[in-house]
């Protein structure tokens, strides 16, 4: 525990060196923000467009929360490429050969596993999404996308289920978790990424459609009160929790592409996740709760 304060001095001098460090950087960051802000653009107006031709589309009156803000934390978190490394290898050992995702948003952390599995199916609940994802996903055979929207009837056989920023949304969550358990086959895996502490609900939150944040407690409960066995929960990015509180609840900003955001994942992410590593990867609190859990033998399960 005496180590955890340490990690944010430590963190937060190495943020302080690089802000020293900055003017001999500033003309290239620039450059490479405006890039990506540009493409980021293109990616929102190609969803416009599909939302714009289909306002109608199957299970898109179902969706929770502004969806134009939503596509536009996808578009910022779409940048944050450490962020997405650390988290992506979190599910990593459990992928087996044809994960399933949901809520695979712009395909960003599909492209990371696909790689590494024989097969991969991506869904989101979005039609324009939906489609957004079948262009990005063209040029991979492997990978089938399909809109899925949860709680679901639907039954599968896949290796494991992969679910991150989704279980935040759903007001029968308990509902929805036993919905994934039916779409992996036993002793499969399920893992998944919620925003944690209630405490850290902010307009941003509202905004996107969140109906709670999950400490260790309540994600064990969840789990369980669906009928699986749980293998893993844990905090993930300590000190994003306290960024994030600042920026979304005392500033009331939301996060957008370029500039703080870029500047943490780019410069903060790789200390805050090599400091975690240090002390065990069991952070006393964090912006995220990581789970993990296996999907019981039908006859042990709680539906």
């Amino acid at each position: 525990m005496l180590l955890c304060p340490v990690m944010w001095f430590v963190a937060l001098g190495h943020v302080g060196r690089c802000y020293r460090a900055v003017p001999g950087v500033v003309a290239h960051v620039a450059d490479v923000l405006w890039f990506h802000g540009r493409i980021g653009g293109e990616r929102l107006k190609r969803v416009d467009t599909a939302r714009s031709e289909d306002a109608t589309g199957d299970g898109a009156d179902q969706i929770r929360g502004d969806r134009q803000t939503q596509c536009d934390v996808l578009v910022a978190l779409a940048e944050c490429r450490n962020h997405r490394k650390w988290f992506a290898a979190f599910a990593q050992p459990y992928l087996g050969e044809h994960p399933i995702e949901i809520g695979s948003g712009l395909g960003d952390y599909a492209l990371e596993w696909i790689p590494a599995v024989e097969k991969f199916t991506a869904t989101d609940a979005d039609p324009a999404l939906c489609g957004e994802l079948k262009k990005v996903m063209s040029g991979y055979p492997n990978v089938t996308v399909r809109q899925l929207l949860l709680p679901t009837d639907d039954r599968g056989d896949h290796s494991c289920l992969v679910c991150y920023q989704v279980l935040e949304h759903i007001e029968d969550h308990v509902g929805a978790l036993r919905s994934m358990a039916r779409l992996v086959r036993p002793e499969g895996y399920i893992v998944l990424a919620c925003p944690a502490f209630p405490f850290a609900m902010s307009p941003v939150d509202v905004a996107t459609g969140h109906v709670r944040r999950y400490t260790k407690r309540t994600m064990t409960q969840a789990l369980t009160d669906a009928g699986l066995e749980v293998v893993l929960v844990r905090y993930a990015n300590s000190l994003g929790l306290l960024c994030y509180y600042a920026f979304t609840s005392l500033l009331k900003k939301q996060p957008s592409s370029g500039g703080t955001m870029s500047f943490y994942d780019r410069l903060v992410v790789p200390v805050v996740r090599m400091l975690e590593h240090a002390i065990g990867d069991r952070p006393p609190f964090g912006q995220s709760v990581v789970a993990v859990a296996r999907v019981r033998e039908e006859g042990d399960r709680a539906d």
